[in-house]
C-alpha cells in the first residue's frame, strides 16, 4: 500500500481532549455509540439571544503551573489536558534528541480570546483589568512558546493560523522540516477554545444551527461551534503501532473570503496532492473523514470533489455532530479521531444521516464497517479557499 518512495512520518503519542472526553475508553465509547453528551444548547452566548449547540469540555482542567502564570488561560489549559497524555514520549524523545531537537508547531484561531472577553467585562465593570491579564494571552502565538516552555524546548517553535485548515497545515510543516532534517521529532496539533467573538461572527453569516449538525442531509442548515486541544509527537523513527502520516496535500484557490469554490475544485487538488504524496491510489482509501460542516454549500462542493475521485465506493462520514467544528483545531480533531480509529481498530463512525440531500452522491457510512487495513482520508477546507487533506494510515515501508 505504501512504497519506499513516500515518507511517512510516524505518530508516537496522541493526546486528545474535546467534547468527547478526554479518556481513551470514553473517546472510543462516544465514536462507537454516535451520540455525544456533550453536544448542548446553548441560550447565553449569541448576541441575539438565540440558542446554537455548541460541543464544550465539561471535565475540570488543569492548572497553569504558577512559573508559567503568563500563559494561563482557559485555551493552555486546555492545550495542558491533552499534552499531559503523551508527556512521557515526549521527555523521552527530549532525553534522546536534545532540547533544541524537538520542534513545536501549532493552530489555532482564537488562542486566548475567551480569557480577553472576561478581561473586558470585568474592566467594564471595575474600571480596570483583572490582575494577571496581559494582551500576548491571546496573542496567536501564546500557546506554541506554552508548550515550548512548559517542556523547556529551544527548537523551532511557531504558531499557524489559517481558519480551520490551521491544524492540519502544522503536519505538512512537521514533515518538512524532518525531511529536511532540521529536528528529529515535532510536537504538533491544534487548540481552539469557546469564545463570544467567533460564534457571533458565524452567527452573523447565518451559519450556526440551532439543533445538532446534519452533514450531507436534506434538512442540513448549519454548523455547530466545539472546542478541543489535540496534540501528537511526530518522527521519523518508526514507532510501535507503525500508525503514521502517510501523505498531505493542500491548494489555495481563494475563490472566496467565506463561501468555497461551488466545484470543489480547491478540495480535489489538495486531496489528489495528498494521494501522490502517499504514493496511494483512491482503492487504497478505507475512510474519508469529511469537513462535513453541515452548511448547504460546504458539504455539496465536498461531496462533487470526493466523487470524482472516489466515486461511491470509499465511505464518507462526518464527525462533526460529535464534537462541533473546533475551528483551528478541526484537523488535528480529526486527525486524533483517525488515530484512535487506526489504533484500536474501531468500527467507522456512522452519520446518522436519515434524510440524505439529492446533490450528496457519496456513499455514507450508515452501518457498522470497519478499516481492513486501509488508510484514512481526513479533510478540513477553510475560508479563503485554504484546503488541507492529510492521510493516516499504517506504514509497511
Amino acid at each position: 500500500m505504501n512504497s519506499s518512495n513516500s515518507f511517512p512520518v510516524f505518530i508516537h503519542a496522541c493526546g486528545f481532549h474535546s467534547a468527547l472526553g478526554n479518556e481513551s475508553t470514553q473517546i472510543r465509547h462516544t465514536l462507537t455509540s454516535g451520540r455525544c453528551k456533550n453536544m448542548l444548547p446553548d441560550t447565553q452566548i449569541l448576541n441575539t439571544n438565540t440558542s446554537t449547540v455548541i460541543g464544550r469540555v465539561t471535565d475540570t482542567l488543569p492548572k497553569i503551573p504558577e512559573s508559567l502564570s503568563a500563559y494561563a488561560t482557559r485555551n493552555n489549559q486546555l492545550v495542558l489536558s491533552a499534552l499531559l497524555q503523551i508527556q512521557p514520549q515526549v521527555k523521552q524523545a527530549i532525553e534522546t534528541y536534545g532540547a533544541e531537537r524537538v520542534a513545536v508547531i501549532v493552530g489555532t484561531s482564537t488562542s486566548g480570546i475567551s480569557d480577553g472577553e472576561s478581561a473586558y467585562q470585568y474592566k467594564l465593570a471595575n474600571g480596570q483589568f483583572p490582575s494577571g491579564y496581559h494582551y500576548n494571552k491571546q496573542e496567536l502565538g501564546n500557546t506554541a512558546e506554552f508548550i515550548a516552555e512548559y517542556f523547556a524546548l529551544s527548537g523551532p517553535c511557531y504558531t499557524v493560523s489559517t481558519a480551520c485548515s490551521s491544524s492540519g497545515r502544522v503536519f505538512i510543516s512537521a514533515k518538512r522540516m524532518l525531511k529536511a532534517g532540521l529536528v528529529d521529532a515535532v510536537i504538533v496539533g491544534g487548540a481552539d477554545s469557546i469564545c463570544q467573538l467567533t460564534l457571533n461572527g458565524f452567527n452573523s453569516l447565518e451559519a450556526l444551527s440551532n439543533q445538532l449538525c446534519k452533514p450531507f442531509s436534506a434538512d442540513r442548515n448549519g454548523i455547530n461551534i466545539g472546542e478541543s486541544a489535540a496534540f501528537m509527537l511526530l518522527s521519523c523513527e518508526e514507532s510501535e503501532s507503525k500508525i503514521a502520516l502517510l501523505g498531505a496535500g493542500d491548494s489555495s484557490d481563494a475563490h472566496h473570503i467565506s463561501a468555497p469554490h461551488p466545484d470543489g475544485n480547491g478540495a480535489e487538488q489538495a486531496m489528489r496532492l495528498a494521494l501522490a504524496d502517499a504514493n496511494l491510489q483512491p482503492e487504497d482509501i478505507g475512510y474519508i473523514n469529511a469537513h462535513g460542516t453541515a452548511t448547504t454549500l460546504n458539504d455539496s462542493m465536498e461531496s462533487k470533489a470526493i466523487y470524482r475521485i472516489f466515486g461511491n465506493t470509499v465511505p464518507v462520514s462526518s464527525t462533526k455532530p460529535l464534537t462541533g467544528h473546533t475551528l483551528g483545531a478541526a484537523s488535528a480533531t480529526e486527525a486524533a479521531i483517525a488515530w484512535h480509529i487506526l489504533q484500536y481498530q474501531l468500527p467507522l463512525p456512522q452519520q446518522g444521516c436519515d434524510n440524505k440531500a439529492q446533490d450528496i452522491e457519496i456513499q455514507l457510512v450508515e452501518n457498522q464497517t470497519f478499516l481492513n487495513d486501509q488508510a484514512i482520508l481526513s479533510n478540513s477546507f477553510a475560508f479563503g479557499g485554504n484546503n488541507i487533506s492529510l492521510i493516516f494510515g499504517y506504514s509497511h515501508a
